[in-house]
C-alpha cells in the first residue's frame, strides 16, 4: 500500500473538471450506498491485466483499448454491448495474426460515463447552460433541470456498469468469442469489393486455422481458443464515484479501484499535485496517462514518480495523443524523457482525440486518413528510436453510425447526419473499426519482418 494515503486523501487536492453538488446531504447519501455495493470488478483481475500489460511493455503482447466515448443510460442494450464486444473481438484477431504476440483487450465500457469539458457552459439560441458532463453527473437535453448535477445518476451508472460486465464475463467464456466464429464475421467484411488487400490478410488467417484444425488443435482440444480474457476500463473524473468502491484486497492488503480494472488520468485533469493524480497513485490497478502535446518533461518525471514509484512492469501505460502531423513535434522528447527516467511503460497511440475537426455540415468529426496518419506516424517514431509501440486506444462503437468520415465505405460529410447518435465525440463505426486493425496488423507485421532480419 502507498504509504501514508488513504482513499479520500484526493479531496485535500485542487480538483477540476468535476461538478460542483447543489445537494450535499443527497451525495453523501449516495456515496455511502455506493460504499455499502460489491465492487464492480476484482484486485485479482486488476493484478491479471497488469502482469499482462507487463508483457506488452515488452513487446510480448499488445493492447487493444477501445469503446465509446461516452456511455449512455437512452442507448444501453444487451445488442450495443454485445456488437461492439464483437469487432473488438474481430479487430483482436486481425492484430494477433499481424503482431504474433497475444492481443490485451481491454473495453472503454462498464463505466466510461464522465467526459471532461474544454468549457463550463455552452451556449444554444442565445441561452447560456452548463455543460453536459456525461450521464454519471447530468443530462443531455439542454435545460436548465437537466444539466443540474444529480448523485442519484451514480446509482444508474453503477447498476448499468454491473449489467454490462455480467453479459460481458458471459460472452468471453460462454463460446461467443469463439475464434473460429470470429474469423467468420471477419470474411463478411473482407467481402467488400473495395477490400482485396484485407481479403489477402483474411485468408491467410484462414488457412492458419485451418491448418490447426487439421493438426488437431480446436476449440474443443484447446480450450483457449473459445475464450478471452475481456477487461474494461475508464476515466476515474468522477472521484466520489471512484472513492465509494474503492476496496482492500484480502491478498495483498492494498487498495483497489473497484469501478474497472484499468483507470486513467485525462489531458486535462494530470495536475501532478491535483486531486485525479493523487487518487490514482494510491491503487493497485493498471493506470493509464493520457500525453498531449502541452506534457512536459519536468511534468512526465513527477507523474511517473508518483503514478509508478516502485517502477512496476505493467502499471503505467502513457496513452499518447497529439494530432496528425504533430506526432513528431511531441513524442520523441517524452520518449526520452521516460529513457532518462529507466521508466517501464506501455506506450500506446490516441489518434482520436487530437484529430477531431468540425465539418463543413456543423457536425465534430474525425477523419479516418488522419486517425491512420497519426498511428503510423506513432509506430515510425518508435521505430527510429528504438522503443516499444505497445497499444491503441480507439472511440469505437459496433453499430454502424455516421460519425467519422471516410474508410471503405467512405462516409462523407453530407452523410453525418445520417446516424450521428454519439453524445459527446465521434466514434468509429464497425467498418472503419475493423479497417483500422488490418492497417495497424500490416504495421506490425512489417515491425516484425525488420525485427527477424535484425535478429538473422
Amino acid at each position: 500500500m502507498t504509504k501514508g494515503w488513504t482513499k479520500s486523501d484526493w479531496r485535500a487536492k485542487p480538483r477540476v473538471q468535476m461538478p460542483d453538488y447543489p445537494d450535499q446531504a443527497d451525495l453523501k447519501a449516495v456515496e455511502a450506498q455506493l460504499a455499502k455495493y460489491p465492487p464492480l470488478v476484482f484486485a485479482g483481475e486488476a493484478r491479471k491485466l497488469k502482469k499482462q500489460l507487463a508483457e506488452a511493455a515488452e513487446g510480448r503482447a499488445f493492447l487493444l483499448q477501445g469503446g465509446d466515448c461516452a456511455e449512455s443510460f437512452s442507448e444501453f442494450s444487451a445488442d450495443n454491448i454485445r456488437d461492439t464486444f464483437r469487432v473488438m473481438l474481430q479487430m483482436a484477431v486481425v492484430l494477433t495474426y499481424g503482431a504474433k504476440v497475444p492481443v490485451i483487450k481491454v473495453g472503454r465500457m462498464a463505466g466510461q460515463f464522465a467526459k471532461p469539458r474544454s468549457a463550463g457552459t455552452e451556449v444554444v439560441g442565445g441561452v447560456e447552460l452548463p455543460s453536459y458532463r456525461g450521464d454519471i453527473i447530468n443530462g443531455f437535453d439542454f435545460d436548465k433541470a437537466s444539466r443540474v448535477p444529480d448523485p442519484q445518476r451514480m446509482l444508474q451508472a453503477y447498476t448499468q456498469s454491473a449489467a454490462s460486465l455480467n453479459l460481458l464475463r458471459a460472452f468471453s467464456t460462454g463460446g461467443f468469442a469463439d475464434i473460429h466464429r470470429v474469423h467468420a464475421w471477419t470474411l463478411g467484411f473482407a467481402e467488400h469489393d473495395k477490400a482485396e488487400r484485407y481479403r489477402a490478410l483474411s485468408n491467410r488467417i484462414s488457412d492458419a486455422l485451418d491448418f490447426m484444425n487439421a493438426a488437431g488443435i480446436t476449440s474443443e482440444t484447446a480450450p483457449s481458443l473459445a475464450t478471452v480474457d475481456f477487461y474494461t476500463s475508464h476515466e476515474a473524473l468522477l472521484l466520489e464515484y471512484e472513492e465509494a468502491l474503492c476496496r482492500i484486497d484480502s491478498i495483498t492488503g492494498q487498495p483497489v479501484a473497484g469501478s474497472g480494472h484499468m483507470i486513467w488520468i485525462g489531458d486535462r485533469t494530470r495536475q501532478p499535485d491535483g486531486a485525479h493524480v493523487e487518487f490514482a497513485r494510491g491503487v493497485l490497478n493498471p493506470i493509464g496517462l493520457k500525453c498531449g502535446p502541452s506534457t512536459t518533461a519536468e511534468d512526465l518525471k513527477v507523474l511517473i514518480a508518483k503514478l509508478n514509484p516502485q517502477n512496476e512492469p505493467g502499471r503505467l501505460t502513457l496513452i499518447a495523443r497529439f494530432g496528425a502531423g504533430k506526432v513528431g513535434d511531441h513524442l520523441p522528447r517524452l520518449i526520452k524523457t521516460v529513457q532518462e527516467e529507466g521508466a517501464r511503460v506501455v506506450w500506446s497511440c490516441d489518434p482520436m482525440h487530437g484529430n477531431t475537426i468540425k465539418a463543413a455540415s456543423g457536425y465534430k468529426t474525425r477523419p479516418f486518413e488522419s486517425v491512420l496518419r497519426e498511428v503510423r506516424e506513432f509506430f515510425d517514431i518508435h521505430k527510429a528510436e528504438g522503443t516499444i509501440p505497445g497499444g491503441v486506444h480507439f472511440e469505437m462503437t459496433g453499430k454502424d453510425v455516421t460519425e467519422c468520415t471516410g474508410g471503405l465505405r467512405a462516409v462523407k460529410d453530407e452523410d453525418l447526419s445520417d446516424r450521428y447518435h454519439t453524445a459527446c465525440d465521434p466514434r468509429l463505426n464497425a467498418s472503419q473499426s475493423l479497417e483500422l486493425a488490418f492497417l495497424v496488423s500490416e504495421e506490425l507485421s512489417s515491425r516484425r519482418d525488420v525485427q527477424r532480419c535484425v535478429a538473422l
